[in-house]
């Protein structure tokens, strides 16, 4: 009869997917974990139970979450709904503005900021322009280009006659042309300026002359603005070497159009001078309708079919260079920004079934795109939003079903490790304002916006105080028939049921902590049963597994008995209701009988008390029949 001792000191590797439970061969084998629930885990490889979500206001509806960082003492939340607007310094709303913006749009709007502007896109929608003109004063008009691009749409063969040089001309196209989106739209003939004022036909429109023009012949030598409504707006946008960069429109999915330096929204062209206009479309053997553009080391291009590099030192119309990098594909259905991670730019595939990371190899002197869900790709389905929290080096990845995968990366320490975050509801946006997480969650068919809170352990929480104990607390008509978990004066207090917008708890309290409970789950992988004879599923015995915690008040494990809550070992006593004490150290739990099952876990710790719990290192000694 053989004895092992195993210690694991980190779960650095996160959670493995189930198709690599053949594999003890891995790395990840020794680091990973078969189940982790509702936990982050550390840099530096321990594991914690997330904290809860505070409940701020609910929401009219579907929402889309754009942090907005005026300067380093400011910043503000913004949440785009239906038509609306509503900007929030931390938990309070200070300000709210109309927009065009429809529910059906928010999936696909982009965005980017530059000092108190933010810009927004849409394929379908005017770009609009965010300013901040004071604390609680905000405005959202369209932008007002000084020289827009132009595009030539129609066949080479297509000519148009002006009527006239100058004032209100009519204009007759040579062949089915005209759209009654061309209304509001400048054309530019022989190279001067005019703006169409009505169309009548396929093939006559009036136009107001705004740069008077060279004659009146019929002439092929026409263009029209790249952007309207008869030809789509711009999709994405961004800031880069003092440029604006526009990447695609609905009509030109696949060009790129970067303003006049220091001159943003000046697209002219012009001769080709340095400071001048650039713009140029992506050409290959596959489809690349841009669907992010992000400046970063260098300007990198995100397309449905590939990654690109832009490069130039500055970028000038003779020095740009574009070149494909990798071939992975940006996500369609959806705008999902790239985010930047310790100089990598993590975007999520096409597919739906990865996050990749887009990093520049020095040595190479072009960019690889490393996928982060490798080993767990059970967890990344379909991606609806994102966002990176750097205090805790986390980045949060709602997916489609509602749950938030949380993918640890330290890539310094060799750590990327993911878990699941579910709750009850449906995460849906996400955005990150210094080291604070926001999300929209739907919950019992409404839209609520809620953050993460290290002072909570329940969802859809409040919390609440009073100088004289009470039994009766009120204010949760959001948590209205549901059973609510309760936390009074630090001490669980079990489960209640909101009536009326108040629950009652016995005995009274000076502080209450309400919300909805949620399950932390800690699940090894299968013991590694390698011999000098293969593989064996061997009848297997725990004989004991003890548990190094820190700063911990509530632990239960279950050791193929269900869950049992550990008694720590400690030397004072605690007062009846008072908050548990934290423990640190070491539990030993001892276990009996034997298993044949080499996939049933030898441990499992699952608990859902709303009180802290960090898991640092587990080690388990077992016996193996020869």
């Amino acid at each position: 009869m053989a004895q092992s001792r195993t210690l694991k000191t980190s779960f650095t590797a996160g959670e493995v997917a189930p198709e690599l439970l053949g594999r003890p061969d891995l790395r990840a084998w020794a680091n990973g974990a078969r189940l982790l629930r509702n936990v982050f885990i550390q840099p530096t490889g321990g594991v914690t139970r997330r904290p809860g979500l505070r409940h701020i206001v609910p929401l009219p509806g579907p929402a889309r979450l754009i942090a907005f960082e005026f300067n380093t003492e400011q910043s503000y939340l913004l949440v785009l709904t239906e038509g609306r607007m509503q900007i929030f310094i931390g938990d309070t709303q200070v300000a709210e503005a109309p927009g065009p913006w429809s529910t059906a749009m928010l999936p696909q709007i982009a965005f980017t900021q530059s000092a108190d502007t933010l810009l927004l896109c849409h394929p379908d929608m005017v770009p609009q322009k965010v300013t901040r003109t004071g604390h609680a004063n905000w405005t959202v008009l369209p932008w007002v280009f000084l020289r827009e691009p132009f595009y030539r749409f129609a066949g080479a063969a297509v000519a148009l006659e002006p009527s006239g040089v100058a004032g209100e001309i009519d204009l007759s196209a040579s062949d089915l042309f005209f759209q009654a989106g061309h209304v509001g739209a400048r054309f530019r003939i022989g190279g001067r300026r005019v703006r169409v004022t009505a169309v009548h036909s396929a093939v006559h429109a009036t136009a107001s002359v705004e740069e008077t023009l060279a004659g009146t012949n019929l002439t092929t030598d026409w263009d029209e603005a790249a952007f309207s409504a008869a030809r789509g707006w711009p999709v994405c946008v961004c800031f880069h070497q003092d440029r604006l960069v526009i990447g695609g429109s609905r009509d030109l999915p696949n060009r790129l159009w970067l303003s006049q330096s220091g001159d943003l929204f000046n697209f002219d062209t012009g001769t080709g001078l340095d400071d001048q206009g650039i713009e140029f479309g992506l050409v290959s053997d596959q489809v690349n309708a841009i669907r992010g553009v992000f400046s970063g080391q260098h300007l990198q291009v995100f397309t449905s079919g590939a990654e690109w590099m832009v490069t130039g030192t500055p970028l000038t119309p003779s020095s740009i260079q574009l070149n494909r990098q990798t071939r992975v594909g940006s996500l369609v259905g959806r705008m999902l920004p790239p985010v930047d991670v310790d100089g990598s730019t993590i975007f999520a595939a096409r597919s739906g079934r990865g996050i990749f990371e887009f990093t520049y190899t020095d040595l190479q002197q072009l960019y690889q795109a490393n996928d982060l869900a490798l080993a767990a790709q059970h967890l990344v389905r379909e991606p609806v939003a994102m966002c990176y929290d750097q205090t805790r080096r986390l980045l949060h990845v709602a997916m489609a079903d509602g749950t938030l995968a949380t993918l640890t990366l330290y890539r310094a320490e060799q750590v990327t490790a993911w878990t699941r975050q579910e709750t009850a509801g449906a995460i849906r946006a996400l955005a990150e304002i210094e080291g604070t997480v926001w999300a929209t969650v739907e919950r019992g068919g409404t839209t609520r916006l809620e953050r993460f809170d290290d002072a909570l352990a329940l969802d859809a929480a409040l919390t609440g105080s009073a100088a004289v104990p009470q039994d009766r607390w009120t204010g949760l008509g959001h948590l209205e028939g549901s059973s609510v978990g309760v936390l009074a004066n630090g001490a669980p207090r079990g489960s209640a049921t909101v009536a009326g917008g108040a629950v009652t708890v016995d005995p009274p309290a000076g502080s209450v902590q309400v919300g909805l409970a949620f399950r932390h789950v800690v699940e090894p992988l299968p013991p590694d049963l390698a011999t000098a004879l293969g593989v064996r599923a061997a009848p297997l015995r725990l004989v004991s597994v003890t548990f190094r915690v820190l700063e911990t008040a509530a632990l239960a494990v279950d050791l193929g008995r269900g869950p049992a809550p550990v008694p720590f070992r400690r030397l004072d006593t605690p007062l009846l209701d008072a908050p548990p004490p934290r423990f640190t150290g070491d539990v030993r739990l001892r276990a009996l009988g034997w298993q044949r099952d080499a996939l049933r876990p030898l441990w499992r710790i699952e608990d859902d008390t709303p009180l802290p719990m960090t898991l640092l290192s587990v080690t388990t000694e077992t016996r193996i029949t020869d």
